[in-house]
């Protein structure tokens, strides 16, 4: 189980890679310009809810960004809630 953490946006090669190696029982934690892939009806919205991951978007960034129309399957969270899956997740990736 890994703990991604995405700063890229959907059109990046971080996105795509990303994306390759996520698997059932990992996290995806949006935040920056990756905040973009959680946006609903997009297809990186739903290339990321193929991935069986537990998706999640900082809701500061996200905010921040104008992104308010989320995909069903993205949860947000704030610093604590990070803090918390950093806590849970034993191993952690991150993606910029």
């Amino acid at each position: 189980m890994i703990l991604h953490t995405l700063n890229a946006s959907p059109s990046s090669a971080a996105f795509t890679d990303c994306v390759s190696i996520m698997a059932k029982g990992d996290a995806l934690v949006l935040m920056g310009d990756g905040v973009y892939a959680a946006l609903a009806g997009t297809e990186a919205s739903k290339t990321l809810q193929e991935t069986d991951a537990s998706l999640y978007i900082m809701t500061a960034d996200a905010l921040a960004a104008g992104v308010t129309n989320l995909a069903a399957a993205v949860s947000r969270i704030n610093m604590e809630g990070l803090v918390t899956l950093t806590e849970t997740f034993p191993r952690q990736q991150a993606w910029y």
